[in-house]
């Protein structure tokens, strides 16, 4: 009996499944009348491998929802506590809000031994900026410079979203620092249900910051399975309105920025 052969579409089929990752090295026998079953087998370890690598990129930092939500006198950001490791739920309470310093607080979704070195570095950058009335964009543009740039800081799996009275922003790994338009910022797998319940809702006149960001939170929480009903909130009472310019003035004056500021 005859090797076993693979028809080359079933190769390919294979092929186009892992995104094009692997079987690369067949580009040209694939074209031929068959392949032999024990060259496809050689290759599986990598395959494999492949999309085992799908599966975590196209996860990315989803096992989570983060909400800030600004409105009137007070700045509320509020985080769900479930942690999740593939198909388990590996623990149901974990803080993934907490205030840095007296003025700033945070939210992160992603890996959280990655995330609380994140929060580390900002909270240096912080006190290197105390008393600077751009405290906190100062310190966020940095931060997300490093985060680009350095060797060891690149590789860490996050993202960020610091506020102070002043302003919220989403830092990212790809160095980007972000400003919302209307001071609502979602972010994790949930972040996209919870920031368009927080929109629906912050126009309603009675409604504050801390219900409104309840409310998304639970619809959000209802709509994503990485995401329970355990929240943690962090707020700050804005005393005062902030001008529009602040974070314009502050990446200014940040030499050889590689990062995008946006407001």
């Amino acid at each position: 009996m005859g090797p076993r052969l693979l028809r080359p579409a079933r190769l390919l089929s294979l092929a186009k499944y892992a995104k094009g990752r692997v079987l690369q090295e067949f580009d040209g026998s694939c074209r031929s009348s068959s392949i032999h079953y024990s060259d496809f087998v050689s290759i599986l370890p990598a395959l494999n491998q492949s999309l085992r690598h799908m599966h975590t990129e196209n996860r990315g930092m989803l096992g989570t929802t983060v909400l800030c939500v600004r409105k009137d006198n007070k700045v509320i950001i509020i985080g769900d506590g479930q942690v999740t490791l593939g198909n388990e739920i590996i623990k149901p309470n974990v803080r993934k809000v907490r205030r840095l310093g007296a003025n700033v607080i945070g939210g992160f979704a992603g890996g959280t031994a990655d995330s609380f070195t994140l929060f580390e570095r900002l909270e240096t950058k912080l006190e290197e900026h105390s008393g600077n009335v751009w405290q906190l964009t100062r310190a966020a543009v940095e931060l997300a410079k490093a985060w680009r740039t350095d060797k060891f800081l690149r590789r860490l799996d996050a993202v960020m979203v610091v506020a102070d009275a002043e302003i919220s922003l989403t830092i990212t790994g790809n160095g980007d620092v972000l400003e919302p338009y209307d001071g609502v910022i979602g972010i994790g797998s949930g972040g996209s249900y919870a920031s368009a319940a927080a929109r629906a809702l912050i126009d309603l006149p009675d409604w504050g910051a801390e219900a409104i960001a309840k409310k998304a939170m639970k619809i959000a929480a209802d709509c994503c399975i990485y995401t329970n009903h355990n929240f943690t909130i962090e707020q700050i009472e804005v005393a005062h309105t902030r001008s529009s310019e602040v974070i314009d003035q502050a990446a200014s004056l940040s030499s050889t920025d590689p990062c995008t500021t946006s407001t």
